[in-house]
C-alpha cells in the first residue's frame, strides 16, 4: 500500500516549516498594521490642525474650503501615512527574515 503523504517525515518537516512561514507572515503583517495606524493617527492630527486653522483663519480657505474639502485633505494625509509605513514596516520584517533564513548575519536591516 501507498504510504500517506502527511505520514512522511520530509512532508512533515515542511508542513511545519510552512506553518512557521505563515505565523511569521501574519505577525510582520500585524506589525504594519499597527505602526501603520500610529502614523495615520499623528498624520490625521498633523493635517488637521493647520488645515481647520487656516480654513478659519484665511479668506481664500474660508471661501474655497468647505467641511467637505477639509475633510478630504485630512483623510488623504492620513491614508498615504497609513500605507506608506505600513509598507516600510512590512518590507522591513520581509528583509530582516530573509536574511535570518538564508543563514546570513542582520547587517543592519
Amino acid at each position: 500500500m501507498a504510504k500517506n503523504i502527511a505520514e512522511s517525515p520530509l512532508e512533515r518537516s515542511s508542513l511545519a516549516s510552512l506553518e512557521q512561514r505563515l505565523a511569521m507572515a501574519k505577525r510582520c503583517s500585524h506589525d504594519g498594521v499597527v505602526a501603520g495606524a500610529k502614523a495615520a493617527v499623528v498624520a490625521g492630527i498633523a493635517a488637521a490642525v493647520p488645515t481647520i486653522a487656516s480654513a478659519r483663519k484665511l479668506a481664500w480657505a474660508k471661501a474655497n474650503l468647505n467641511p467637505t474639502a477639509q475633510a478630504l485633505i485630512i483623510s488623504t494625509v492620513a491614508g498615504a501615512a497609513y500605507f506608506i509605513v505600513a509598507d516600510k514596516t512590512v518590507l522591513k520584517s520581509a528583509r530582516k527574515n530573509s536574511f535570518n533564513q538564508a543563514g546570513m548575519p542582520n547587517i543592519g536591516a
